[in-house]
């Protein structure tokens, strides 16, 4: 028989879907037609990409603003940790509760986005925790006697520049008159 009958009685065979289904070529049990195979393990390891490379092709890895954002946000969280060591009449209660607001809020809106960053919702709610502690250091110091009698003293002195200002008004006033 000539090498080309050869192929072409060949070739519907290679064609059909029955000829790779056969009991031959399937895998059960490790075994590939009568032969255990190397390793399923070390096939399930090729299969699988890295660590770097799922990061990477993850809708919040490494390319993305929802993994940067959350890595550059533990500064604030740093920051607040250490002005946990600065004295509480130093701080300003004002942007304290501002951060507090934001790291709470924010801790809840990341468990509803799609999709899900939980990264950023850590470093929101550590935000949120830092800045409870300080809220709450603040409002203590300005609830102590200590506290009370700054803020009497820093309200007098308050008065006493705005009633300065209001004699250089009237002083001038005057000179123009």
């Amino acid at each position: 028989m000539p090498p080309s009958t050869v192929f072409r009685a060949a070739r519907p065979v290679f064609r059909s879907s029955q000829f790779f289904t056969q009991q031959a070529y399937r895998t059960q049990g490790g075994r590939v037609a009568g032969r255990r195979c190397q390793s399923t393990a070390s096939q399930a390891t090729e299969a699988a990409p890295g660590l770097f490379k799922r990061m990477w092709d993850s809708p919040v890895g490494f390319k993305t603003v929802h993994f940067w954002a959350p890595v550059m946000k533990w500064a604030l969280v740093i920051a607040g940790i250490a002005d946990l060591a600065r004295p509480a009449e130093k701080l300003s209660l004002t942007q304290n509760a501002a951060l507090t607001a934001t790291g709470i809020i924010w801790t809840r809106w990341c468990l509803i986005i799609k999709p899900r960053n939980i990264l950023l919702a850590t470093v929101n709610f550590f935000l949120g925790c830092v800045g409870v502690a300080q809220v709450t250091r603040i409002l203590l110091w300005r609830q102590s006697p200590e506290g009370k009698a700054a803020l009497q003293l820093e309200a007098a002195q308050q008065s006493a520049v705005d009633t300065a200002k209001d004699v250089k008004g009237k002083v001038e006033d005057v000179i123009k008159a």
